[in-house]
């Protein structure tokens, strides 16, 4: 499906990262991954062969591991692994967001405890910052961290924190402070799940992954002062700091969906003969076709756009918001006419269409929302007057 030459372009290193994330991920393919979304489990195979390749870590300093790369490497790895049907949301969380606060911003203490596990795949962190009455309002947070000598106690409520099951720590944003504004000063503490007074209760929801969702609860748990990420009360600035990189990889997951999609529905059109002739030859089916890869190469363009941006140190928040916008539209338009060229086939769970509608459909409303991206845009870059 389209050649990734002008993806791989900037760098010589880039064709071999993605024939070797593919490699890995086709190994265990869509089949695995729906077991172990529909059992349950987690994908502990994958991610221990993806980190013994050095693609878990490939963003994550050298000196503690890792591969010394950026962004685009990790989006690289990311896509291939969506375009094997195997959408990775804790390699977005876990790393994209989590390891890299703590290498930008976290003491050489933390770095030294938690870099070097995250880039071997031995560790994992979930991430949590949405709470029932904030929404996308970050300022509005009422989970409180109070200092109290060498330590913090936390107490609130998130929600909606992904794959807690998998991970050893949090990284919680926390409300350490209130600006004369009302709202609130943010800080950033790492906090083990496993400290007394932290719960955490599944959430059903009608998507197939194996990262699940979780109502996180904080009463009055402890946390050493050294957890702390950063500067306590800048934690908005430090979380801005992550958000780019975390729109970056939510645009590759979607884009190796579209992309594993219109793989599917070509290879069916070919196969697929009614009248004599494979449903392919009929424009009712390759025009549509042919739009969707289109509007999917304009979204992979762009999310390398926006990784190079990030990874040159040049800011990207437009280029980031856009990609992930772009990706979303393109992927769930190129799932649904995947699924059509399929006909009844395409609901089919042997088909793997159907079931990755939920992790496609998602990236509309999380991270970001589309509607929150289109102000942003209106704002930043029509300099129209701020709406919300």
């Amino acid at each position: 499906m389209g050649s990734p030459v002008w993806f791989d372009a900037p760098s010589e290193i880039h064709g071999d990262i993605r024939e070797l994330a593919a490699t890995v991920a086709n190994k265990y393919g869509h089949d695995y991954y729906l077991e172990k979304s529909r059992s349950g489990g987690q994908t502990t195979e994958l991610w221990a062969d993806l980190a013994d390749a050095g693609l878990v870590g490939i963003a994550i300093p050298e000196e503690f591991g890792g591969g010394g790369q950026g962004v685009q490497e990790l989006a690289i790895v990311c896509e291939e692994l969506a375009a094997a049907g195997c959408p990775s949301f804790r390699l977005i969380v876990s790393i994209s967001i989590c390891a890299q606060l703590i290498a930008e911003f976290g003491t050489e203490a933390q770095k030294a405890e938690w870099l070097p596990a995250l880039a071997s795949g031995t560790k994992n962190f979930a991430f949590s910052v949405t709470e029932p009455d904030a929404g996308l309002n970050t300022h509005n947070i009422s989970t409180t961290a109070t200092r109290d000598g060498d330590v913090y106690r936390i107490n609130g409520q998130k929600y909606y924190a992904s794959a807690i099951d998998e991970a050893d720590a949090v990284v919680v944003v926390c409300r350490t402070g209130t600006r004369p504004d009302g709202r609130g000063e943010l800080s950033l503490l790492i906090v083990p799940v496993d400290s007394p007074g932290f719960e955490k209760q599944l959430i059903e929801v009608e998507m197939v992954a194996p990262e699940r969702q979780y109502t996180l609860f904080f009463d009055n748990v402890e946390v050493p002062a050294a957890n702390l990420i950063g500067v306590e009360g800048n934690g908005l600035k430090q979380l801005f700091a992550g958000l780019n990189p975390e729109r970056i990889m939510a645009a590759s997951l979607e884009n190796g969906i579209g992309l594993y999609a219109l793989r599917k529905a070509a290879a069916y059109a070919n196969a697929r003969e009614v009248w004599d002739v494979p449903i392919g030859a009929h424009q009712g089916i390759s025009h549509p076709l042919a739009k969707c890869m289109i509007d999917l190469e304009l979204a992979r363009l762009m999310t390398q756009k926006a990784a190079w941006l990030h990874d040159n140190d040049i800011a990207a928040g437009e280029e980031a918001n856009m990609a992930k916008y772009a990706a979303a539209e393109a992927c769930l338009a190129a799932l649904d006419m995947s699924i059509q060229t399929h006909g009844g086939n395409g609901l089919a769970t042997e088909y793997g269409l159907a079931t990755l509608w939920g992790a496609a459909r998602l990236q509309r409303t999380a991270p970001v929302s589309r509607e929150m991206i289109l102000n942003f845009i209106a704002q930043h870059s029509l300099g129209l007057p701020r709406s919300y």
